[in-house]
């Protein structure tokens, strides 16, 4: 069992940079002490010989192949542009060449 002072938890608060009121520094020396006991519990679990692992569950990427499909022409894709120049749009420009 955990055994988290008032002072620790005022000093993990320091660094987190969060004021605490006195009423919450109780409760949450309280409340970590729960949590460190779960993780303690955690730890004891038997894990010789377990792989380590980045994700519960396989990952797998789900993309689909690479196909030539029929899509617009670059006509049909300029029509609703407000300007273009040499079949591309044309933006104003807003960085300078420095």
């Amino acid at each position: 069992m955990s055994t988290l002072s008032r002072d620790d938890v005022a000093h993990l608060a320091s660094l987190a940079r969060i004021a605490l009121s006195d009423a919450e520094l109780d409760r949450m020396c309280g409340e970590l002490d729960v949590i460190l006991d779960a993780v303690a519990t955690v730890q004891q679990a038997p894990t010789e010989g377990v792989e380590p692992m980045s994700h519960p569950m396989p990952l797998t990427n789900v993309t689909r192949p690479d196909e030539v499909k029929p899509s617009l022409t670059a006509g049909e894709a300029l029509s609703g542009a407000p300007e273009a120049e040499s079949d591309r749009f044309s933006v104003p420009r807003i960085l300078d060449e420095d």
